[in-house]
């Protein structure tokens, strides 16, 4: 019998998912059928009761030929986060961004220097928050931090105890706070994740988040049709027709030019279409309408929703900060913003991330550069 090469590695990585949403459930489940031993983490028990009642979580991967299907035995089910930690070398962060705060706050009495934390994903500025929070609460532990530039799963729970995956991603970049840790947490990751690869900096896994492309400008546009039909459409494949996906490509410009101005490459919401699902179009709308994985995946049912409550305080207005710090004109960020923002009734202004909420206010671009390359700012 052929000896298992990372049999080692898997006996000895044991991972703590803190989230018990759609990614918790898929990432809790698929590490556990990969041999992984798995505590799984979130704040309140109503997600798990399900779940410690059975001790697994049931996997639907149809079609999937790198996941399997099954019952997936949690090692351990918790709501105290210090339980959680204890044994874990591997904290896998899996909440809306708008939670990160939360679970910093909840994390520093009981992070070690050995711990790895990984934010999935930090949508834009996460590890520079969590950081942040982390030295608010007095946490000195020396904590290997890092955030992936997007989620690595297309998931969905489908109804207690289950959930189903429909696409695992090719290639998703991480980075470490400070980027040249980075090597250091792909090691321990990638006995569990071939996909993850090198992100350059946390500015560049946080520029190149696509769900400010994806989430709230499509539901936006599609907010009559929404509250009509509840959600009775597919998101992406009907809800960005050609128009909207001009729309959402003219925003793509913005995105990428904040990238320009901090000297970092950002590749287009259509480019990474073609390397995280090898999905090829002319222009962004056929490059979606080309993701298989998209397929199948409904509209949400209403408009509060993540897709605006967690990606306009957390993705778009961080980016709009940071325009507005480096002469970058945002235009159509701001408008779908400020709708967003209309159309709810919620100041997401007041409680957005923030250049000054990232600790960046007021760095030079060489400044911020140093900061999430080596760890502190220098001098302008």
């Amino acid at each position: 019998m052929t000896r298992d090469p990372t049999s080692d590695a898997k006996s000895k990585s044991r991972f703590c998912v803190m989230g018990a949403g759609h990614g918790g459930m898929a990432m809790a489940a698929h590490l556990s059928l990969k041999g992984f031993s798995v505590t799984l983490y979130n704040r309140s028990e109503e997600r798990l009761a399900f779940i410690r009642e059975r001790g697994v979580i049931e996997l639907l991967s149809p079609g999937l030929d790198n996941v399997e299907s099954g019952e997936a035995r949690i090692d351990r089910i918790t709501t105290d986060a210090g339980e959680a930690l204890h044994d874990a070398d591997i904290a896998m962060i899996v909440v809306p961004a708008y939670g990160h705060a939360f679970l910093a706050q909840q994390c520093a009495p009981h992070l070690r220097d050995d711990h790895i934390v990984v934010l999935n994903p930090g949508r834009t500025g996460g590890a520079l928050e969590f950081r942040h929070h982390l030295r608010e609460c007095g946490c000195t532990a020396e904590v290997l931090l890092a955030e992936t530039q997007t989620f690595i799963y297309a998931s969905r729970v489908t109804q207690p105890g289950e959930v189903r995956i429909f696409a695992v991603k090719n290639n998703v970049p991480v980075a470490a706070l400070p980027a040249y840790r980075t090597a250091e947490v792909l090691k321990a990751l990638r006995v569990a994740y071939r996909q993850f690869v090198a992100g350059g900096s946390v500015l560049q896994t946080s520029l190149s988040n696509v769900a400010i492309i994806f989430h709230p400008g499509v539901l936006m546009m599609n907010a009559a049709r929404v509250e009509d039909t509840h959600g009775d459409f597919q998101h992406y494949l009907a809800g960005i027709t050609p128009s909207v996906a001009q729309v959402l490509e003219e925003m793509d410009r913005e995105r990428v030019a904040l990238g320009d101005a901090l000297g970092i490459p950002i590749r287009s919401t259509r480019q990474w279409l073609y390397l995280a699902y090898d999905a090829a179009g002319a222009d962004l709308y056929h490059a979606v309408q080309a993701t298989p994985a998209y397929e199948g995946i409904m509209a949400p049912p209403h408009l509060t929703h993540r897709y605006i409550l967690e990606d306009v305080p957390m993705s778009l207005i961080p980016m709009i900060s940071l325009g507005q710090q480096l002469g970058v004109a945002t235009p159509i960020m701001s408008s779908v913003a400020h709708i967003c923002s209309s159309m709810l009734g919620q100041d997401f202004w007041s409680v957005g991330r923030t250049v000054e909420s990232l600790g960046i206010a007021g760095l030079t671009v060489r400044q911020i550069r140093r900061l999430v390359m080596e760890g502190a700012p220098g001098e302008p």
